[in-house]
């Protein structure tokens, strides 16, 4: 064989693996969600990013990081006292009444679990003094995470068109932050609870993720909807040793869509 026809050889064959890997290759799924992103829970990689830095709304994502301002500012077995403003705050509700009392424990639970914008004021108010001051705190936290397109004015997500906005990615940074702190990692997971109160009955309450349990390794972490933001998802789910979070926001098929990205993302790292 000649030197031509040898190297001719091992080009063609050269083009023929390459072509074999290309369509094998694992191809992102067609998802309806207006922002996406696929991340690494450790070192915040990204595996999949659509429109990932536009800024967005987050709706009850938000309590993301009103979980995280709690954790780190408030003492978990400090009493809550429901206030009159927060007992009438509009949108999803724990069924707060006003002079309701229950530890911060609870009331993280009962916010992230229901997404109770009541128990969000409760416990801004509890932990920062005021809304306005425990939303100061908030802002303190999504810049030390590192989440530089976003800004809070409300501890629950209701609609502030000019304020109140996020990413996808910093939605992925806030939330992989978050599933670092054990009691943050275990609230986010949990799929059935009762909240316990110091002045009235047991109340039992479910989460809203429907991922919890149906999808493999689901682990967190937050649902979202408002008839601005659209329907949003934070997911997590975990492999072996391999974290992944998926967010999406504005998206109608929220739960399929999470759930074929974090497929996505496994798939990309071979899991």
């Amino acid at each position: 064989m000649s030197k031509k026809i040898f190297i001719f050889s091992l080009l063609f064959l050269f083009m023929l693996g390459s072509t074999a890997l290309a369509a094998t290759a694992v191809q992102p799924p067609n998802i309806l969600a207006e922002a996406a992103v696929v991340m690494v829970a450790d070192d915040n990689r990204v595996l999949y990013d659509k429109q990932a830095h536009a800024i967005m709304y987050p709706a009850s994502t938000t309590k993301m990081t009103t979980l995280i301002t709690a954790l780190e500012r408030g003492k978990l077995d400090s009493i809550v006292t429901v206030s009159k403003k927060a007992a009438q705050c509009e949108g999803s509700s724990l069924d707060l009444s006003a002079g309701d009392r229950l530890t911060l424990q609870e009331a993280l639970f009962g916010m992230m679990l229901v997404s109770g914008n009541d128990a969000a004021e409760a416990v801004a108010e509890t932990v920062g003094g005021s809304v306005a001051g425990f939303v100061n705190l908030m802002n303190d936290e999504a810049a030390k995470i590192g989440a530089t397109r976003t800004h809070y004015t409300n501890p629950h997500g209701l609609p502030d068109p000019i304020n109140h906005y996020t990413t996808a990615y910093d939605l992925g940074l806030i939330a992989a932050y978050g599933l670092k702190n054990p009691v943050f990692a275990k609230i986010v997971s949990t799929q059935a609870y009762d909240v316990h109160f110091l002045n009235k009955p047991t109340l039992h309450v479910t989460n809203t993720n429907k991922l919890l349990g149906k999808y493999p390794g689901a682990n967190g972490v937050k649902t979202g909807v408002t008839n601005d933001a659209g329907d949003c998802l934070v997911a997590a789910a975990k492999r072996g040793n391999v974290e992944l979070i998926a967010v999406v926001l504005n998206d109608d098929e929220r739960w399929t869509d999470a759930a074929q990205l974090l497929d996505y993302g496994f798939q990309q790292l071979g899991l």
